[in-house]
């Protein structure tokens, strides 16, 4: 997998393999950044969290158009490597780029050092954990005003009627077998 645009536009992500691990596909990602960019995310003043971060492709497609920070979080040690071994074949230093190898859940209860721009929720399918981190994100104060929550699910997943209350849906729009909406924080 290649990032496809901005700075690092071509240079390889490291993946992991395993049941759950579905790195965003070009077509997704593009579409993707398009809706955010239409939508007037400034990726130079963006702080970036990625949760469920896989191979961290999201966070590391915002950082090379520019976004300020960036800290993924993935519960898997071996993706959390690959993720490490890419920032570092991107010559990204801590400042930058963070790393969290832990339980989503458990890093939204922490307490709150940064409110993020953008906010990446890619869990994997079938489990039921979408609308709990949307909970906790919004009821713990890691958005800044008018940040965008970003998820991509399976299709058949509607999470619209369930939104949390301060985020108002932007964007549902299906690919394939992967859903992506978009919110905004009000």
């Amino acid at each position: 997998m290649r990032i496809i645009s901005g700075i690092y536009k071509g240079r390889q992500i490291a993946t992991t393999s395993g049941p759950g691990y579905r790195p965003a596909t070009l077509k997704v990602r593009e579409a993707l950044f398009s809706m955010l960019e239409a939508r007037g995310v400034t990726w130079p003043e963006a702080r970036v969290l990625d949760l469920f971060a896989g191979s961290g492709s999201l966070a590391f497609e915002a950082l090379s158009r520019g976004a300020a920070t960036a800290c993924v979080v993935e519960k898997n040690r071996r993706a959390a490597g690959s993720i490490s071994k890419t920032a570092r074949s991107l010559g990204l230093d801590r400042g930058q780029f963070q790393v969290v190898t832990g339980d989503v859940q458990r890093f939204l209860h922490r307490p709150v050092t940064t409110r993020y721009d953008v906010v990446f929720v890619d869990p994997p399918y079938g489990q039921g954990v979408l609308l709990p981190a949307l909970e906790t994100l919004t009821s713990s104060g890691w958005l800044a005003p008018e940040a965008f929550v970003v998820a991509e699910v399976e299709a058949q997943l509607n999470p619209g009627p369930n939104t949390p209350a301060g985020l108002v849906m932007e964007v549902d729009r299906l690919y394939g077998q992967t859903r992506i909406c978009i919110w905004q924080a009000q």
